[in-house]
């Protein structure tokens, strides 16, 4: 799949494209803190992009909140060195996109066609290692196809497919794109033969603004989609996958931390809808704010803080 090892530079190039202001406060009483001891060290790990950041300090944040112990290690690198940090125990939870999981940690060329079998298989392998996964966050962040509001108007787009309708279709994305996703377009959605523009140095969102093409290819919690300028087209044929966040950690930790510590985790988890998400990663990206104080703002504003 084409996400992270393109994330920082996509992030970098949204920023330059969107100046919309967000309010992430609020208040809430801290809850009281109770120490904790265990065998296993809580070792929180992130990988190398804004909103793996974002994710790290909410979880690390949460926790210690109810007393638990954090040491957080803060940009350790791609999925494949993040997972030998796991499995080295120089780290022992992080937050990984479950299609990824999959598709790379595991080299499954085949996945689930559900959300629900793309977490369970995910589950499974992990368990095979000592790892279990925690919930999953309601957003995911996955390749998308966006296109102008007005252009979705003008020519009835609601899904990928819709696409077939637009004559002289242009479409901007990494240049990995083409190669991976043009066979699937045309085998799931009949859409093809479009011309394709390549990014370079310019965001995708700048290319729709400017109408240089029609339709881009985004990722969902880009922090440009916090405007409804643009339309993200469904995939109803899953082309994309599935990519939602679990925090992958030790079975240890589970057994030695007790409910507590899963049930915090699970609570900041089941808060990350795909708004609060887009509008984190804006404040970060696009505002400048630090992830620890955007973390913390919505950790107290949901009263986890």
């Amino acid at each position: 799949m084409i996400r992270k090892h393109n994330r920082r530079a996509a992030k970098a190039a949204f920023a330059v494209a969107l100046g919309v202001a967000i309010v992430l406060g609020g208040a809430a009483a801290a809850p009281a803190a109770h120490g904790t001891a265990a065998a296993t060290p809580i070792i929180l790990g992130t990988k190398d992009f804004p909103e793996q950041y974002i994710l790290g300090q909410l979880y690390k944040q949460a926790l210690e909140a109810k007393g638990f112990k954090v040491t957080y290690k803060q940009n350790v690198g791609s999925t494949e060195l993040i997972d030998t940090a796991l499995r080295s125990g120089r780290i022992t939870i992080y937050p990984e996109y479950t299609g990824i999981m999959l598709a790379v940690t595991f080299k499954r060329s085949t996945l689930p066609k559900t959300a629900l079998g793309t977490y369970n298989l995910a589950k499974q392998l992990y368990g095979r290692r000592g790892q279990t996964l925690l919930r999953q966050t309601p957003f995911q962040d996955k390749d998308a196809i966006a296109v102008l509001r007005t252009t979705a108007t003008r020519y009835g787009l609601k899904t990928v497919g819709d696409l077939k309708k637009v004559p002289n279709l242009t479409l901007a994305g990494f240049p990995q794109f083409k190669a991976r996703w043009s066979p699937e377009l045309s085998s799931k959605y009949g859409v093809k033969g479009f011309k394709f523009t390549p990014l370079a140095g310019i965001s995708a969102y700048t290319l729709l603004d400017q109408k240089k093409v029609l339709a881009a290819a985004i990722f969902t919690t880009d922090p440009a989609l916090i405007s409804t300028r643009y339309v993200v087209l469904s995939d109803p044929r899953n082309m994309f996958g599935f990519q939602y966040v679990a925090p992958v950690l030790d079975k240890d930790l589970v057994a030695e931390n007790g409910a507590r510590f899963t049930s915090t985790l699970n609570r900041v988890s089941g808060l990350l809808t795909l708004r609060a998400m887009i509008a984190m990663n804006k404040a970060v990206i696009v505002d400048k704010k630090s992830a620890a104080a955007v973390a913390s703002a919505f950790l107290k504003a949901n009263g986890l803080k």
